[in-house]
Formats: C-alpha cells, sequence, structure tokens
C-alpha cells in the first residue's frame, strides 16, 4: 500500500504518518491550514416570529426580538466582522403557522385533505403567516447578509400547507391525530429562493435546487474548503438525485449536510415524525431512506446537523466507506424561561440559544468544540447554574443528573479519521532560529 508520506508533499510525512494511508480524494488535495473557526447552527427559530409572541398580540414583549438579537450577535462575531464564525446554517422551521390548506402541485397530483381539528398552526388566520411572519423572518437575515455566507432549509412549519389524509384521520379515542402531510414552497422561496438578494450572485452560493429549497455552498476557513449542502424537510427523490450531482461536483471536499428532520433525542433517525411525508407519498424520504439513499453512500459527508425534536441529540454511525458521520440535532424553541420572567408561563419562545461549532483541524487530533449559547442572556449553557433546572424536564430528560443534562449540549467530537478522509493539514512552519 502506498503510505501517505508519498502521495503528499514531503513537508506533511510526520503528519501523514500518523493519519495514516490516504483517500484518493485527500491524496489529489492535501489539506492546507485551515486555523480555528467556529460555525453557527441556528435551530428552529418559530416560536420568535410567532405573531401571537409579539406585543401587537397581546403578548408581554417582542420574542422576534430574541431572533434579531441572534442573528445581530453572529453578524458581530462573523468572519467579514473581525471575527471567527465563517458560516451558519438554520436548521428549518424559519416561522410557524401554514398558510393554505393544500399546494396546487399536490392536489394537482390527486392528492385529498381533511381540516386539521387539533391543529393551531393549520386553523390560525393564514394572513399573518405572509403578512407577518415570513417578512419579519427575511428583516433577521437581512442582519447578516453581506457577513458570511449561511443556508437556510425549510422545516415542516416553512411549507405552505398542512394537511390531514382523509385515508388516515384523527381517532380521538385511541388518541391519535392521523396521518399529516405538508407541501408548497411558495412562501419560502419568497423569502430565501436563489434568486433572492441573500444569495444571488454570491460566489459561494453554488448550487441550488427547487427554488432554493435545496441549495450548496461552499464557505473557506483559512486555506480549507467545505461543501455545505442544505436539503429540505424529507427531501424528495429529485432533491437527493441533485445532492448527488453536487458531491460529484466538489468531489473530496468535507462536506456537511443540514436538513430538518434527522435525528432523536435518543441519537436515532427520526421516525415518529408528524407529519411524515414518506407515508403518504412515494416521492419523499424519511430520515433512514435519506441515510440510505445518500448521506451513507458519500465518504465525503462527514457532518449532519438537524433540529425539529425539542432537545438536542447526537450519534456516530459509519459509512458504507467505513468513515464516520457525526449526526448533531439541537432545538430550543421549547425554551420559555424568559416568557416565564414575563409573566407568561408555558409560552414557548427560546431563550436564544443556538450552537455553536469550533473547529480544530490543524492538529494531530483534530476535533469540534460544541458549545451551546444564548445570545439573549450572553452566557454558554455552562455558565448559568439555573440552565438544567430551567430546560431538562421539559426536554423531556428530567432523568438525568444537571451534569450529565448539561454533557449533551457542551461536549468534544474527536474526528479521529478526518485526516484519513481529507488529508492532513500543511506542516507548521519552523520556528525562528530552528
Amino acid at each position: 500500500m502506498v503510505r501517505y508520506r508519498n502521495m503528499l508533499k514531503a513537508g506533511l510525512a510526520l503528519l501523514a504518518a500518523l493519519a495514516g494511508p490516504a483517500s484518493a480524494a485527500a491524496a489529489e488535495a492535501p489539506r492546507r491550514t485551515c486555523g480555528e473557526f467556529r460555525v453557527a447552527m441556528i435551530p428552529d427559530t418559530q416560536n420568535y416570529v410567532d405573531y401571537r409572541h409579539q406585543k401587537w398580540s397581546g403578548f408581554p414583549f417582542d420574542a422576534v426580538e430574541q431572533f434579531y438579537g441572534q442573528m445581530r450577535w453572529v453578524a458581530e462575531n462573523s468572519a467579514g466582522a473581525g471575527g471567527d464564525i465563517v458560516f451558519a446554517t438554520h436548521v428549518g422551521d424559519v416561522w410557524q403557522h401554514y398558510s393554505e390548506w393544500m399546494d396546487p402541485a399536490h392536489a394537482a397530483r390527486g392528492f385529498k385533505w381533511i381540516p386539521n381539528g387539533g391543529s393551531e398552526v393549520a386553523m390560525s388566520p393564514k394572513v399573518h403567516t405572509r403578512g407577518f411572519e415570513i417578512p419579519v423572518a427575511v428583516q433577521a437575515y437581512q442582519l447578516v447578509a453581506g457577513k458570511l455566507p449561511f443556508s437556510v432549509v425549510p422545516g415542516n412549519h416553512d411549507f405552505d400547507a398542512l394537511w390531514t389524509d382523509p385515508a388516515h384521520p384523527p381517532q380521538p379515542e385511541q388518541k391519535k391525530a392521523g396521518v399529516r402531510h405538508v407541501g408548497g414552497l411558495t412562501g419560502f422561496r419568497s423569502a430565501f429562493s436563489d434568486k433572492s438578494a441573500f444569495f444571488a450572485g454570491q460566489p459561494w452560493y453554488v448550487g441550488s435546487h427547487d427554488g432554493g429549497a435545496d441549495s450548496a455552498q461552499v464557505f473557506r476557513a483559512g486555506q480549507c474548503r467545505f461543501l455545505h449542502i442544505g436539503l429540505q424537510y424529507h427531501a424528495p427523490d429529485a432533491s437527493l438525485a441533485w445532492a448527488r450531482a453536487m458531491i460529484d461536483r466538489f468531489p473530496g471536499l468535507p462536506t456537511i449536510v443540514s436538513t430538518h428532520d434527522y435525528l432523536g433525542r435518543d441519537g436515532r433517525r427520526n421516525l415518529k415524525s408528524n407529519p411524515r411525508n414518506s407515508i403518504l407519498d412515494p416521492l419523499d424520504n424519511d430520515p433512514e431512506m435519506m441515510w440510505d439513499e445518500f448521506i451513507n453512500r458519500h465518504d465525503q459527508i462527514f457532518l449532519v446537523l438537524s433540529g425539529h425534536v425539542g432537545g438536542q441529540g447526537f450519534s456516530i454511525d459509519t459509512n458504507r466507506s467505513g468513515g464516520k458521520v457525526y449526526q448533531m440535532m439541537a432545538d430550543y424553541q421549547g425554551r420559555g424561561q424568559t416568557a416565564k420572567d414575563a409573566g407568561a408561563e408555558g409560552s414557548d419562545v427560546g431563550d436564544g440559544w443556538l450552537r455553536l461549532l469550533t473547529f480544530r483541524l490543524d492538529t494531530a487530533k483534530p476535533s469540534i468544540d460544541v458549545r451551546t449559547f444564548s445570545t439573549h442572556y450572553g452566557k454558554y449553557a455552562s455558565e448559568l447554574p439555573e440552565y438544567a433546572g430551567w430546560y431538562k424536564a421539559h426536554d423531556g430528560q428530567d432523568d438525568l443528573s444537571d451534569a450529565d443534562y448539561l454533557k449533551r449540549d457542551e461536549f468534544t467530537i474527536e474526528l479521529d479519521d478526518f485526516h484519513r478522509r481529507f488529508g492532513a493539514p500543511d506542516a507548521a512552519p519552523p520556528k525562528r532560529g530552528s
């Protein structure tokens, strides 16, 4: 077997020997110095922009200000402003409410619907979705536009329509909600299409599908490049085919995938989602299908980010090439301490929490430090003594000790096969006098 030292420059010999044999992609494009950098992972923001959580609806404060606060903080700490955040990814459910009963495309395919009797997000006055919630989401992203590359994927709440399938109606006596489906992306495209001012003409926005519902970005950290692929909720077959083409277009680049519904709190791929498009529609793929048909097949995908399920989840799976795939879920929409303090106990807002991923790849043992930070409180989870007491019961994790609960939000991922798959960084320059 040709050893790493023969594939790379002579200056990489020591690191290469430590890393072991390189893949063909790593041999063709050895990594340069990346530097230490961060990626901001922005979980479900739907409760910030919910029209019911604003002063004009009688709420004690404008919850959207917490969303604006998140985006201002990301902008202020972005590489474009002299900081170290080089990329931001929103994992979906940007807003809360739907705007149609059924989208024309699914109606044309013969789908039928009955009302979602117990679903406020479907039964609410639909004028507020496009009149308030989508416009304020656009305003939030205007705060980071031009500061750094970013991605937004549609979660189930970001589709136009939510309906119940007549063949699978609710069964209240068995406490079953029925089977629901979402469809239509007109509202999402009005905010985040590939032709929007956010993305049109940006050199880092390298591909899109379905009008921007699926998108690809290439971002840089130091001398290194990374591919990010954002996939819509329960990505259809055509979305996965497009994503495979993006992988082929950028072979060998370390790749991150963001999608809305993928992992559960137990670290398993989520198969309990409601709605479950894949039950009703042969074109759609649930998380396990997305793994089988796309993620598992491409060794350059090393990290998958998702939201949708309240709380946190993490797991490591091995793809069919033997590479590790690190899978992370975070969704803080159910956090409502700020609402409680304002006299609105029981209201879920979010409290400004997001995830910050610090990449350290220029070492013999590359890693990602995961930390959870509230831009509202200005503190990391580990800096708030009340953290577990505020949130763990709501997250369904009150069986954990406070310390173990905190470990779900602040931990380190050891990327022990990263250099083998993608190449080691350039050797550090010699010190003066050596």
